[in-house]
């Protein structure tokens, strides 16, 4: 596959002219003509090592044959059937193949085309179910740039910038970010999200009127945070007492991204509502929202639905994604390799003033970045020298947190100890020339 595209990079100096910048002006528009397990091939004839996977879409790799031989098999049978109009057998065997994967009984899905989707049918749902006007989300959180998950979101002041008025009774408490306590107690603050909670519930709005409090179990484009052990049960706990669905947002999270299917097995927590995408099928575009018969069989026919969800061809790339992450025993090599990711970073932050915080579960992993002279302050210019420097070398990574202060590590989860150490390794340099 390596090999200059000439025609690719001629056109790609045209991004500007052709794409709106909401949508082209992102981190490093790298002209790639392929790729192929953990490697992207740049239209430059470089081999890239990448460690964004698609923004954690691609947990396979690029091109996993098993996916490639499903969908390719598909498209000889059938591009499109909208849902409702006609059944395929693909959608019946990603349902019957997801509810083996996913917690408790949440064993019947809306299927959809993108994660901001299915957190707008999981809000939905939650209204139409309960007859509760309000939603609690945290800050921090990312999930999606449409109206309604637009109006949850709080992972950056730019997704809500010259949109309001957004949806209506959404309220926000903090996330348990104890590396950045707003209360500065030095990560005493595990207990302010819930006295939060206590104060919104007595002051704001009744709970009687929340519909449902919907939390990534770790931040994404927060910043990869991971909250105390406590902090989820005592969630789950406060919607039982309350009445109120209790809705997670694993589209990055899921399938195998903390070491277990979902950081609700993670966690130990089942959610009444899953929000699902991303790795669902491998790069295709594909969501799903996992609810109990019980709450989905509530949603009556007409009040939600969709044209292309459930696509046949991602429906197929789906069932090849489920079947080889349990054949290929992947999730075994995500807590190898985890192990072995934690180890290096935090020894390498124990080396470096740049490096405040290494935290995550499995290969979600942040690498906070400070600023030694100004008190620890979160130093976005930081993780830009090493991002520039990483992709110089041949290592593709993306930022996160509001301040562009967090290197997120999310290499695929069928990377090798080999490509591990291979990513690690200019990680390492790459901090250590930074290093004052």
């Amino acid at each position: 596959m390596p090999g200059s595209d000439a025609d690719l990079l001629r056109r790609a100096q045209r991004l500007d002219e052709l794409l709106a910048p909401s949508l082209s002006e992102d981190w490093p528009n790298l002209p790639v003509a392929g790729g192929e397990g953990a490697y992207l091939y740049g239209a430059d004839g470089r081999r890239y090592l990448d460690f964004v996977s698609g923004m954690a879409a691609c947990n396979l790799g690029h091109r996993h044959p098993k996916v490639v031989a499903a969908a390719k098999a598909q498209l000889d049978r059938l591009i499109h059937g909208p849902i409702g109009v006609v059944v395929y057998d693909t959608l019946l065997r990603a349902s019957e193949e997801l509810a083996r994967l996913t917690p408790g009984d949440l064993d019947m899905f809306f299927w959809g085309n993108s994660g901001t989707e299915a957190v707008e049918g999981a809000l939905k749902l939650a209204r139409y179910v309960t007859r509760r006007p309000a939603f609690v989300a945290f800050v921090g959180g990312f999930h999606g740039r449409s109206f309604g998950s637009a109006s949850v979101t709080t992972s950056n002041v730019k997704y809500r910038r010259h949109y309001e008025p957004l949806l209506p009774a959404v309220y926000h408490v903090p996330f348990p970010y104890c590396f950045r306590c707003p209360y500065r107690r030095g990560g005493a603050c595990c207990d302010d999200p819930f006295a939060s909670l206590d104060r919104l519930f007595a002051h704001v709005v009744p709970p009687d009127e929340v519909a449902a409090i919907l939390v990534e179990p770790i931040l994404g484009e927060g910043g990869y945070v991971v909250p105390p052990s406590d902090f989820l049960p005592r969630l789950r706990a406060i919607c039982d007492r309350e009445g109120i669905l209790l809705i997670f947002d694993e589209i990055q999270t899921g399938f195998g991204r903390t070491g277990e299917m979902f950081a609700a097995q993670t966690f130990g927590v089942t959610p009444d509502v899953l929000v699902l995408s991303k790795a669902i099928a491998s790069g295709f575009p594909l969501s799903a929202v996992a609810a109990s018969p019980r709450l989905m069989r509530q949603w009556s026919a007409g009040t939600h639905g969709t044209t292309f969800g459930g696509n046949p061809v991602a429906c197929a790339a789906a069932v090849a994604t489920f079947e080889a992450l349990r054949e290929e025993r992947v999730l075994d090599n995500v807590r190898a390799r985890a192990t072995e990711a934690m180890d290096r970073l935090t020894a390498l932050a124990a080396r470096s003033p740049l490096i405040g915080e290494v935290r995550g579960r499995g290969l979600m992993i942040g690498v906070e970045f400070v600023d030694p002279d100004e008190g620890g302050a979160p130093n976005g210019a930081a993780v830009r020298r090493v991002l520039e420097g990483c992709l110089e070398r041949g290592l593709l990574l993306y930022p996160a947190g509001p301040a562009g202060s967090v290197l997120r590590v999310i290499p695929p989860l069928v990377v090798s100890a080999g490509q591990l150490d291979e990513g690690l390794r200019i990680i390492e340099e790459v901090v250590h020339s930074l290093t004052p």
